[in-house]
């Protein structure tokens, strides 16, 4: 039997983020949309309505499920099945269900919204939760880690002094030459997954969430790591982010299937392109900033104008989700890596596929590109280095004990960052294939 929306709601947990300061009126976008992203969207979404009811947006949440009794009666605290659910002695229908009842101070948050009028105080009642929401600031990661994350976002500093690894809320930076903590950048959503850096060095860009809740684009002062701006919020993780060559622009990808363009200068949202049909899992720019190419769960990677967001191409021969890619220096030509363990090389012109470049024994992560070569990892625990023009392999990189999820490349100092699923960063000269120093990225942690 389909049980109600509200009964379903049950499944979500009241008991955080509720703003308690004492305020005339209570502010969906602020108090209440937090509470329901956090706790409710992931039962009550785009992926998952339990009992024909969401709770994604306003709109949705005001909407009947599945009994069609009204959740919400605007200024009528005592009609409002919401309000009911959540202060029932029946432990049976009680919000949440098979928790604590809510404090009484929360309760009477609800309780005010609604007899204040159910009043919804941003522009769009349709939005994404995630979008309406004021930017949050996230808490502290742990001063010493218990254990280690996988590193799944890395970057070199501008001169190739320092790197970049995402962190658990932060992102941590560490000398290149010996692997030693360098600096913290807090106020980072959960899990970190790309990082860019302004073509001058000064910002870094993080693609950054909390699956299945939020995702976000923060950039960030390299130097002081002050948080400039929050670029854009997202009801999935943000997945990639990439300046454009002249800096004007940051392209973002993200779990929603969507790409974003942004002013880099005012901040503003330029373009959206929703062209995929799952999880856009990279995005890269071409030399002179035309084009934008991604790669997405959906098994294809497509190339799109980068002023109009128009879709020119789409490679659809991997057959499985495809995780990186890549520019060819022709112009004419792409590189794209997936689970199914194959780099392929394909033309932007019909999209069809001009050479097999390598078969992991797992599943391929995004691609690092250079001057004149470009980089691959793997679950194989192996990276691989191929010359650009050819795609002929020049090296191999081994030493990892675990899939290698991400990399960086720095031209000038010729080195290769790599980093595993056990949260092992190691750096390699690319000239010779050795290894120049390896760490666990995360402070404190003693194995």
């Amino acid at each position: 039997m389909r049980i109600s929306r509200l009964v379903a709601l049950a499944c979500c947990s009241w008991l955080f983020g509720v703003s308690t300061q004492a305020q005339d009126a209570v502010s969906f976008r602020k108090d209440l949309a937090p509470i329901l992203l956090s706790n409710c969207v992931a039962c009550h979404g785009a992926k998952k309505a339990e009992g024909s009811y969401r709770v994604d947006s306003f709109a949705r949440a005001t909407q009947p499920g599945d009994t069609g009794a009204a959740p919400i009666t605007a200024a009528n605290a005592a009609e409002s099945e919401l309000l009911r659910r959540i202060i029932s002695t029946d432990e049976s229908e009680r919000m949440p269900l098979e928790g604590d009842p809510l404090p009484e101070e929360q309760v009477a948050l609800v309780r005010r919204w609604i007899e204040q009028g159910a009043v919804y105080d941003a522009e769009n009642p349709q939005a994404d939760l995630a979008v309406i929401m004021p930017p949050p600031v996230h808490p502290d990661p742990p001063e010493e880690y218990s254990q280690t994350l996988p590193v799944t976002a890395l970057k070199f500093s501008t001169d190739g002094a320092r790197l970049f690894v995402g962190g658990y809320h932060e992102v941590t930076v560490w000398s290149a030459a010996d692997g030693q903590l360098a600096q913290r950048i807090k106020n980072v959503d959960q899990r970190t997954y790309g990082l860019d850096l302004s073509p001058d060095g000064t910002r870094l860009a993080v693609a950054c969430g909390s699956p299945g809740q939020r995702g976000e684009v923060r950039v960030f002062r390299v130097e002081s790591g002050e948080l400039l701006n929050v670029l854009g919020t997202m009801p999935d993780a943000a997945f990639d982010v990439a300046y454009s060559p002249d800096g004007k622009r940051l392209a973002a990808c993200a779990a929603d299937g969507a790409v974003r363009v942004y002013d880099t200068e005012s901040g503003k949202e330029e373009l959206t392109i929703t062209s995929h049909s799952d999880w856009v899992t990279a995005v890269t720019w071409n030399n002179d900033g035309s084009k934008l190419a991604t790669a997405s769960r959906d098994k294809t990677a497509k190339v799109f104008d980068a002023k109009t967001g128009e879709l020119t191409i789409t490679f659809s021969e991997h057959g499985q989700p495809v995780k990186g890619v890549a520019f060819h220096p022709n112009g004419t030509e792409m590189y794209s890596s997936a689970a199914d363990g194959r780099v392929m090389r394909w033309k932007l012109e019909d999209g069809k596929k001009s050479a097999d470049v390598v078969r992991f024994g797992g599943e391929a992560y995004k691609l690092e590109s250079g001057e004149d070569m470009f980089f691959a990892v793997s679950a194989d625990k192996t990276a691989r280095q191929f010359q650009l023009a050819d795609h002929k392999l020049v090296r191999d990189f081994r030493g990892h004990n675990e899939w290698i999820l991400s990399s960086a490349y720095h031209g000038p100092t010729k080195r290769l960052a790599t980093g595993s699923f056990d949260g092992e960063v190691r750096i390699w000269n690319v000239d010779d294939g050795k290894e120049v120093v390896q760490f666990r990225a995360a402070p404190g942690y003693v194995k």
